[in-house]
């Protein structure tokens, strides 16, 4: 099974008719610039390529009431004065003569990945669409929003598929309203939300987006918001909000099905978001996803407005759907004082309805907000003092133990090391590969070459010792991945054959004919850390 790329040319046709500062950023651009990219690096033609189609009066009918899809079937025969006109009475929309056109095909688009998904067709996929969905209202247009796409899939999912639990990932950095009204009073649906905040202070100003809006009636639970308080969030804090929120509650909900709201304006050099998340981050957020469903991951477009930092962020995204490894993250992993202070309220909020946030084994306890336990407000920690490091100190600690437990281990000290049965004086390597002089000990060496006549032969059985002593120090951690080179120079083994085929489609899992360049073998692996797997 591959992954799906659900797109239609027809969904860049409408486009804003007259001067409006704050809609103009939704432009048709934010498609073509996306698939450009992804054609440029190759990722579009290792894809499942699907023609989305329009989703149904019916289909729309799962979420939208009548009237509201009559309303926008009406637009089509609009002027544009008339259309503005229209456009006024909601928050941050706008018409266009093909807007209910374009709209069905994005809803119809997220419909046929899901299918294609749940009927084994693909493992997993992106729907590349406009406009985005997550908040659009029952009978509301909103935030550039007409048909909820991401609602309208998963209430299909539950009628045609008769799934009964569905995660919903929105890393959009605005708070998908539209999507948590649908589906407050439902535990079939699990809703996990980030999304910039400011105490209320940043669109779309609810008080249903904070912590503690975490559902209503037999829904309680299952709406987790996560309220980001500061801008200049980055790649620490989105990792340790999967880890210390979203992950313990994914998987003691078990879903069947993942949906991702994949807005990018969560990402740096976004206008709306002013975050600083590197689209590496989304690489790891994806493959995070994918250890939940089975690996069911349908991902839907919804904002980004930063055409680089869009486009590369989908590159991104559909490089770990397929499987690729994902890049190193930049930058300091701590978190935010601010981001951190936003997750313990997320798992106080929560913490009654999940046993793993009661749990502190599961999940360490985070630094405290800076308020005494009778309210006052404790002094702040300043940066570079003391108590700041102490508490930054705590927290990579207590993100350190929980990665332990998730398997999702640091970066060991040595990411890459290179073992050669014989010294090799032209062997020129990168300055941050090691080249290992150990080998496994002859009696070990010997015993697992027995059963083996090819290794008994002395070349063969000094590679075995050399891969051997390799593999050893992957499973203490001392090194992420390694090569041993025969000293003939024509080709390389991978002493980790998981990690080898992962990186090298070409390998057929122990050896590939590499140039002459060590540097060349090195980077085509990936091995040199140029693209080492965030797992494993």
């Amino acid at each position: 099974m591959g992954t799906a790329l659900v797109y239609h040319e027809d969904m860049t046709a409408a486009r804003l008719l007259w001067d409006d500062p704050e809609c103009e950023i939704e432009c048709p651009e934010r498609l073509t610039t996306a698939l450009e990219r992804l054609q440029q690096r190759g990722l579009e033609q290792r894809c499942l390529r699907l023609a989305a189609r329009e989703a149904s009066e019916a289909e729309l009918g799962l979420v939208h009431s009548p009237e509201y899809v009559a309303l926008l079937q009406g637009t089509q025969a609009l002027g544009t004065r008339e259309l503005q006109t229209l456009s006024g009475q909601y928050d941050a929309v706008y018409f266009h003569p093909s807007t209910f056109h374009c709209a069905r095909l994005a809803a119809g688009a997220a419909l046929q990945l899901v299918d294609a998904v749940l009927a084994g067709a693909v493992r997993n996929g992106l729907a590349l669409v406009r406009p985005p969905g997550h908040h659009s209202q029952r009978a509301a247009a909103n935030g550039f929003c007409v048909f909820n796409n991401v609602a309208i899939a998963a209430k299909h999912a539950q009628r045609q598929h008769g799934l009964h639990r569905i995660l919903i990932v929105d890393w959009d950095v605005h708070h998908g309203q539209g999507i948590q009204h649908i589906f407050e009073d439902d535990p079939s649906v699990l809703y996990f939300s980030w999304h910039r905040y400011e105490h209320g202070r940043f669109w779309p100003y609810l008080r249903e987006s904070d912590a503690d809006a975490v559902g209503q009636g037999p829904g309680l639970g299952f709406t987790v918001n996560l309220p980001w308080n500061q801008v200049g969030m980055g790649n620490a804090d989105y990792v340790a909000a999967f880890l210390h929120v979203l992950l313990p509650v994914a998987f003691e909900f078990n879903p069947e099905l993942v949906l991702v709201s994949a807005g990018f304006d969560s990402a740096i050099g976004d206008p709306e978001g002013q975050m600083q998340a590197t689209p590496e981050c989304f690489a790891h957020l994806t493959q995070l996803l994918q250890v939940l469903a089975g690996g069911r991951v349908c991902a839907v477009l919804e904002g980004g407005y930063h055409l680089e930092s869009l486009s590369q962020s989908v590159c991104m995204m559909v490089q770990a759907l397929l499987g690729d490894p994902a890049p190193p993250l930049s930058g300091p992993m701590v978190p935010h004082g601010s981001a951190l202070e936003s997750i313990q309220s997320v798992r106080v909020a929560q913490a009654p309805h999940w046993v793993s946030l009661q749990q502190q084994g599961v999940a360490p306890v985070l630094s405290p907000s800076p308020r005494s336990p009778e309210g006052r407000p404790s002094p702040l920690l300043l940066p570079g003092g003391p108590e700041f490091k102490a508490a930054a100190t705590q927290d990579v600690a207590a993100l350190s133990s929980l990665l332990d437990q998730l398997r999702l281990n640091p970066t060991p000290p040595v990411r890459t090391a290179v073992a050669l049965t014989a010294p090799d004086a032209a062997l020129a390597l990168p300055s941050d590969v090691l080249c290992e002089e150990g080998s496994a000990a002859q009696e070990e060496t010997q015993a697992w070459a027995r059963p083996h006549e090819a290794l008994a032969q002395d070349r063969a059985l000094t590679a075995l010792g050399k891969v051997l002593y390799l593999l050893d120090r992957i499973l203490d951690g001392q090194k992420r991945s390694n090569l041993t080179s025969e000293c003939t120079g024509e080709q390389w083994r991978c002493s980790h054959p998981s990690l080898c085929c992962s990186c090298h489609p070409g390998c057929g899992h122990s050896v590939w004919p590499v140039p002459r360049s060590p540097e060349a073998a090195l980077s085509g692996c990936g091995a040199a850390g140029s693209a080492p797997r965030s797992q494993g």
